[in-house]
């Protein structure tokens, strides 16, 4: 099995800046064999929704709503995932997951970190 462990959620003032960390541990065997991590977002009353993608060679995709604010990146030694948060707006307010999915397509979440927007 994979643990997911996000760290970084906070109270941010709109404009303000947050960095997100996912740490997996685990299974050394399904960590040699991760493929996508990513983040998903899911504010109160919404669904939850993807947020940003980093395939194991580095290949990124965003969410209209993201691009050019937030930047994913990864450190595959140490089995990590970043989200870089840049102009935060309040509408970013939500609970942020760490996906990582394998290369037999299973999926493993995180517990989720809370964002918060305000001033």
């Amino acid at each position: 099995q994979v643990q997911l462990v996000e760290s970084g959620g906070g109270l941010v003032q709109p404009g303000g800046s947050l960095r997100l960390s996912c740490a997996a541990s685990g299974s050394s065997f399904i960590l040699n064999n991760i493929n996508n991590m990513g983040w998903y977002r899911q504010a109160p009353g919404e669904q939850r929704e993807l947020v940003a993608q980093i395939t194991h060679s580095g290949s990124t995709n965003y969410a209209d709503s993201v691009k050019g604010r937030f930047t994913i990146s990864r450190d595959n030694a140490k089995n990590t995932v970043y989200l870089q948060m840049n102009s935060l707006k309040p509408e970013d307010t939500a609970v942020y997951t760490c996906n990582a999915r394998d290369i037999l397509s299973r999926s493993y979440w995180g517990k989720g970190t809370l964002v918060t927007v305000s001033s």
